[in-house]
């Protein structure tokens, strides 16, 4: 399992730079960013110093969006980021949440993400596109390789994911729900004809390492009840459009039905501000409770985080994204550098043997 990690890019850049550089040492695989230009810095602009600063980390958005970017634009971003550094950048996309929330905005429809996927990965990867009728083509990008990663909740984002997504981004680790997007996913790519192997699997959370007492650990939730809320925005859209499960029970089989452990806790939802978003000790995320805190995202020694990335894997996980929104970022980094990633990976082999 590869492990990467989600970082804002707040000022100053050369903090969020420096963060890059000490992940890769550490082990890390990927280093994401949030793709918000009015609540944080340009993360391209970003992206061109972090690849700098490092030799083999992929570095992306997670998650950028059809509507506040021109199709070709982003493309052609991907592609020269290619050129300068040598493939080494990675793409995760949506219809878009903060920003285009933050603009009065909607998120784009599925099939409008279905048409800027073709456009971005057609032109990054040096192939023709087509746009509004005109035919085009990078005639210095034709090294360039980009691979293109949907993340998605619901039934048809999921569907999409499966067949045309590189990869699928989930933004929770609870275990049931990452077993039933997967499974959405792969029966997906499999009637598109695809291999359902070949569509790569991300799970991205908050990740605390602290100690095991209550008075910590009630800390730590505190400070990740933020993903909380931020996941509570798209479940409140997949409510409104599938409607909220009967009862608690297990997680559906298939179909359009969607898992009451994705659903149920934001009935106490009241709004939300983009202004706060992705910050942890917010106030409008009070509404989250502890236990999907617990669900959603990992607390507590390295021994938890080992287990429960573990499960994960399990289920076909290839990569966990740590979300690094909190008061322990470096040292939750180093904790996973020196005991989580090479835990897992040795926990990993040998079951694998």
């Amino acid at each position: 399992m590869d492990v990467g990690v989600v970082l804002q890019t707040n000022p100053p850049a050369s903090r969020v730079v420096e963060l890059a550089r000490q992940a890769e040492t550490l082990g890390f695989s990927h280093v994401w960013t949030f793709d918000s230009h009015l609540l944080w810095e340009e993360p391209f602009v970003i992206y061109s110093q972090i690849l700098a600063a490092t030799r083999k980390v992929k570095v992306g958005p997670m998650v950028t969006n059809p509507a506040t970017r021109d199709w070709t634009v982003t493309a052609s971003l991907f592609a020269t980021l290619n050129e300068m550094f040598g493939n080494r950048t990675i793409c995760g996309i949506g219809r878009g949440d903060s920003a285009v929330r933050v603009l009065n905005g909607r998120p784009t429809t599925l099939a409008t993400l279905r048409e800027c996927v073709a456009v971005v990965r057609a032109l990054a990867n040096g192939r023709e596109a087509e746009v509004n009728g005109a035919k085009l083509r990078f005639p210095w990008g034709t090294d360039s390789r980009l691979d293109v990663w949907i993340a998605a909740y619901g039934p048809k984002a999921l569907a999409l994911a499966g067949e045309i997504g590189d990869g699928f981004i989930l933004q929770l680790a609870d275990p049931d729900i990452a077993a039933w997007t997967i499974r959405v996913v792969r029966e997906a790519a499999e009637k598109a004809g695809r291999d359902p192997a070949s569509v790569r699997f991300c799970v991205a959370a908050p990740a605390y390492v602290g100690d095991a007492d209550p008075l910590s650990l009630a800390h730590q939730r505190d400070q990740c009840r933020w993903f909380g809320g931020m996941v509570g925005n798209h479940v409140a859209d997949l409510v409104a459009r599938y409607g909220t499960p009967a009862a608690a029970g297990p997680v559906p089989a298939g179909g359009t039905a969607l898992p009451s452990a994705l659903t149920s806790y934001i009935t106490g939802r009241h709004g939300y501000d983009y202004n706060e978003h992705g910050r942890a000790g917010n106030t409008h995320t009070d509404f989250v409770p502890d236990e999907v805190i617990d669900r959603f995202c990992l607390l507590g020694p390295p021994a938890a985080h080992i287990e429960r990335l573990t499960e994960l894997a399990g289920l076909g996980v290839d990569q966990f994204a740590v979300y690094l929104q909190h008061d322990a970022k470096r040292a939750t980094l180093e904790a996973y550098g020196e005991t989580v990633i090479p835990a897992v990976s040795a926990t990993i082999q040998a079951k694998t043997r």
